[in-house]
Order: C-alpha cells, then structure tokens, then sequence
C-alpha cells in the first residue's frame, strides 16, 4: 500500500507542478519568475515532463519487500519529503504570483546598485533627441547618474519613466525612488535600481509599492537631509498599473 501511495503521490506532485507552470505561461505570468527568454523553454519542458509522469504509470516496477528496519526508515523519509514537496507543489497553486517588493529592493540596496552602469554612455547622450530620451528607462538614467552628476549635462532632456515607489531612507517624507528589477536569469537573481525622485509630502497621494509615471528633468537635490547630488523633479506624476513585464532586462 505503502509503495503504491509514494508512486501516485510523485504523480499527483507532478501534475500539479506541471500545471502551474503551463498556467503561469498561457497566462504571461511566469515571467514574474524566469527571463522571457526561458518561457519557451521551461513550457516546453513542462510537457515533456508530463509525458514522463504519464509514461510512469503505465510503467511501474514490482515492489520489493526488505527489511522491517529498512522499510520504517523509507516511510520516514518517505512522509517527510511527500509533505515538503506537497507544500511546494500548492504552494504553486494556491499563492498568487507576484512581482518583487519595495522590500526586497531595499534588502538589496537600490541606491548602491550598479546594474546597467554600462546601458548608456553619458559621451553618446550629450546631444540625443527627445525621441531617443523617451525610450530611456530607469536603468538608463540610473547609469547616466551614476557616470556624471554635471546638472548641465542634464539641461533640456526630460525623463519619462514608470516604476514602483520605494521609500528613501534619508528624506522619506521628500524623495522616494522610482524603482525597477533587472532579471538576468529569473527572479532570484533580480536586482534593483532606480532614481530618486523630490516630491515634497508624495505619500498624501501615492503609496510604497504604487506604480508611477514620473516625466520631469534632473535637478540639483534641494533636500537638506539627502547627500544625493542630483534627484528627478517632477512635472507630471500619475498612478499606472502594473505593466504585464514588471521587470528590465
């Protein structure tokens, strides 16, 4: 009997992991998980996968019986790592997938983060038009920020960004940072950047972990108690929702 469950529990897990990940799929979601690169393929081996949970029940080896010792210690482990692996596999299910927080972004240090210092060269944006300046993400600015912080060099180029609000630790109650994760493999290795953005009282209108589109230009910091030499003004500030690819890459 006890064989018998261990073999269709394996099944069951299987299936239901299988499921979510063709779910999270047909519905864009895995990529709050996994690079958009990987979709296909993770997919793909998701079926394959299903194909060998199925082939394994037309396929079952007979039981062999053991020792009394032998086979308490097997159901031991046995019950252990069906639990483990239950709780994963409904995990799966039941927990709706999400994208990363202000909080792990400031777990992750957002202001000392150099992702993408290499996106942009401030040399090839010294005289972009605004077209080019329209596609530029917060990973952009933030590069370009962290290679001069001239306000010249940033004279007449306006930024129009959207990210999520993550609250600054030296003048939260004047600047926040409109944050982004850039996935290079999954969400594990997910890092944050993000520009800090002046806006005196934001928290009347605007929560931590909101998305924004903030357009302005970068201006010298006029808060007293940030050391940051240069901070995003805004001239428009609007709550968006969330964008079906919340990450850079």
């Amino acid at each position: 009997m006890w064989p018998s469950l261990q073999r269709w529990w394996g099944v069951i897990l299987i299936l239901v992991a299988v499921c979510a990940t063709v779910w999270l799929g047909v519905t864009q979601q895995l990529v709050l998980y996994i690079h958009p690169r990987y979709v296909v393929f993770t997919v793909v081996m998701a079926g394959i996968a299903l194909v060998l949970g199925v082939l394994s029940i037309a396929v079952r080896p007979a039981d062999t019986e053991g020792s009394a010792p032998r086979r308490g210690w097997s159901r031991v482990v046995g019950g252990l790592a069906l639990l483990l692996s239950g709780a994963v596999a409904l995990t799966l299910v039941l927990i709706p997938p999400t994208t990363l927080s202000s909080a792990t972004a400031s777990q992750r240090d957002i202001v000392g983060s150099t992702v993408g210092s290499d996106s942009q060269n401030v040399d090839e944006v010294e005289n972009a038009d605004d077209e080019l300046l329209a596609s530029f993400t917060v990973v952009d600015w933030a590069s370009l920020l962290r290679q001069t912080s001239d306000p010249s060099f940033y004279a007449n180029k306006t930024a129009d960004l959207v990210g999520f609000i993550t609250a600054s630790e030296d003048d939260p109650s004047n600047i926040f940072y409109l944050s982004r994760f850039t996935v290079t493999c999954c969400a594990v290795d997910a890092q944050p950047t993000g520009v800090a953005v002046y806006a005196p009282e934001w928290q009347n209108e605007f929560e931590v972990d909101g998305w924004i589109e903030v357009t302005g230009s970068f201006e010298t910091n006029p808060s007293s108690r940030s050391d940051l030499p240069l901070v995003l003004v805004p001239e428009t500030m609007t709550a968006v929702e969330r964008p079906s690819e919340p990450y850079l890459y």
